[in-house]
């Protein structure tokens, strides 16, 4: 099965602090690594974690990952973490995400599926995410208006 082409990637490094005694990245690096990629990938949208947060009063909470490693990134090694969502439904998204090292052919070091759900800020409560979120994921759009309580209904 191919991996759509990502509509986002962030570069990363790898620092000593990432790594174990082998001087590979320790596991639970990688997780640090997709997040980082998938704030980053809010913020490109113009939907930081913030602005959904203060504006709509929604924030993202991950409900499920699954990471499959290929391959050990290694202490400082240039890394492209991409985005891509999948899955789009009411009240969650699911994202693929894969770890390259860049050059090198782009080779795979590890994937993950994601499914992130909108929870409301004050009770973390399920609730729908909000239109024009839904919108600029599905176009893909760089920069988002301001978003309001009203779009959320």
């Amino acid at each position: 099965m191919s991996t759509p082409k990502p509509v986002f990637s962030w570069p990363l490094r790898v620092y000593y602090e990432d790594t174990d005694l082998s001087g590979v990245v320790y596991h639970a690096n990688y997780l640090k690594f997709f997040e980082r990629a998938r704030t980053e990938w809010l913020r490109a949208l113009g939907c930081s974690q913030e602005r959904l947060r203060h504006e709509v009063q929604v924030v993202f909470t991950v409900s499920q990952i699954e990471v499959a490693f290929r391959a050990p990134a290694r202490l400082d090694d240039e890394l492209d973490a991409s985005v891509v969502v999948t899955e789009l439904k009411r009240a969650s998204l699911v994202l693929r995400q894969e770890l390259r090292i860049q050059g090198d052919a782009g080779r795979l070091l590890a994937t993950a599926d994601v499914r992130v759900a909108s929870v409301d800020a004050a009770t973390f409560r399920p609730t729908a995410l909000p239109p024009l979120f839904r919108k600029l994921m599905s176009d893909g759009v760089a920069i988002a208006p301001k978003l309001t309580r009203e779009e959320t209904e």
